[in-house]
């Protein structure tokens, strides 16, 4: 085994190995260019044909990864896509970067990862690397993923390495590509640990070995859980100080003045994206098997599930106060989860916006990134901000607060603002209410 880690290294080294990424989202594409503009050759594998079809036109469908950096590793010819599972015959390295939904709430969706996995075993060949990326509960490499690809004969850490890295991405950081930001690594075997490295080094600027596959499937758990427990106990304490008529945005900018033992959290309308409102849950899951119920993380999840309710219900209330008609008109602006981001996962916006219509309010709303909104029974385009549009509203509602909206003329010709997001910090306006 130690000569075979020797020549696969070797082959690493020389940027001889072949990489596929089975996944190409916003994970698995920027990853496959990044090794594509490293020199390695590169097999970007993907079932979604609208995803093939942005790759055979040369068009990127990902923000972080700008078209032209697309054009120009299709053009060197270092890297090339394929829906077929067929085409993983020669890889020498094979990283998997697929959705892990929720079925229901509180149960993971691992059905994503076993297909893949079982395309990949009717076609993997011997002594290669099999790497893990999407979040996960703790033991899927191990339990899940591992007998799979031995059920062909095929024996890990003989026949072939499997190992997990969680993906660390965070959409549209600029400060933070995928780089630079340090990659956690743990395999089944310490050769797959000591392989994975090595390929990963060739990308990233820190590797950061762990001893199991396990330890690093709870490495990103434990990041994105330390992230909702934290903003759902600022939302709590938001609430909280409305009821006691004390302004949290100010709390918080004062108390982060503390050099040490402190670290802000703001609130918000609820939070989005593939990660933090599903990646802890599946923690609280697996550790529920083992006859554990860690409180915190339900507790969590379930104030930040309310919040766009909660913010439905201050709105109404506001208009109600204000004398206007109710259920009254309201405006939303800013329907992604992120700011400057063109991604609707799991975004709170769409939430309220259900939410608004259930209780009769006449809802629209604006957003320069998403031009038409289809989501569950929302069928909706965006509306133009202008003098007379927004005078028709008796509430608008700051959801993502993108930088290319003018705040300014939204004050000035809004009858009220409600503001999620802290975009007007500072200014005192009986127009504005914050969070």
């Amino acid at each position: 085994m130690e000569s075979n880690i020797r020549g696969f290294k070797d082959l690493i080294r020389k940027k001889q190995a072949r990489i596929a990424v089975v996944g190409l989202g916003y994970v698995g594409l920027p990853l496959a260019v990044e090794f594509a503009k490293k020199n390695f050759p590169v097999l970007g594998l993907e079932v979604d044909k609208d995803r093939l079809e942005h790759i055979k036109n040369r068009v990127s469908y990902i923000s972080d990864v700008p078209t032209r950096e697309l054009k120009a590793v299709l053009r060197s010819g270092k890297f090339r896509a394929s829906g077929e599972f067929s085409a993983l015959k020669e890889a020498d390295v094979i990283i998997i970067c697929v959705p892990t939904p929720l079925k229901r709430k509180y149960l993971p969706d691992i059905s994503y990862i076993k297909q893949a996995v079982y395309g990949i075993s009717k076609n993997l060949k011997k002594g290669a690397l099999v790497v893990l990326e999407s979040t996960t509960y703790p033991g899927t490499t191990e339990e899940v993923i591992k007998p799979i690809l031995e059920s062909r004969g095929f024996r890990c850490g003989t026949d072939f390495y499997l190992a997990f890295s969680p993906e660390r991405i965070d959409p549209g950081n600029e400060k933070y590509p995928v780089n630079k930001i340090p990659k956690v690594m743990g395999g089944i075997t310490p050769g797959a640990t000591e392989l994975t490295a090595a390929v990963y080094g060739n990308i990233i600027e820190k590797v950061v070995p762990v001893t199991s596959a396990r330890v690093a499937e709870v490495v990103k758990l434990l990041e994105n859980t330390f992230r909702l427990i934290n903003i759902a106990m600022i939302d709590e304490l938001a609430m909280m100080a409305h009821k006691m008529k004390i302004d949290i945005w100010e709390v918080i900018d004062a108390a982060k003045t503390k050099p040490f033992g402190f670290m802000p959290f703001y609130p918000g309308p609820g939070v989005g994206g593939h990660c933090i409102p599903k990646d802890p849950l599946y923690l609280y899951w697996k550790a529920k098997h083992h006859g554990f119920k860690p409180r915190f993380i339900k507790l969590a999840s379930d104030i930040i599930t309310r919040m766009p309710e909660y913010v439905t219900e201050r709105v109404a209330d506001l208009i109600n106060a204000a004398s206007r008609s109710r259920p009254g008109r309201v405006l939303v602006v800013g329907v992604t989860y992120k700011k400057d981001i063109k991604d609707l996962r799991k975004s709170p916006a769409l939430d309220m916006i259900d939410s608004f219509q259930k209780k009769g309010v006449k809802t629209a709303y604006h957003d320069p990134l998403i031009p038409y909104l289809k989501w569950n029974h929302i069928d909706l385009k965006s509306s133009k901000l202008n003098k007379r549009g927004l005078a028709k509203f008796d509430c608008v509602v700051i959801a993502s607060e993108h930088s290319n909206i003018d705040y300014d003329f939204l004050l000035r010709n809004s009858k009220l603002i409600f503001d999620t997001r802290n975009v007007y910090k500072g200014k005192k306006n009986r127009k504005v209410v914050s969070l």
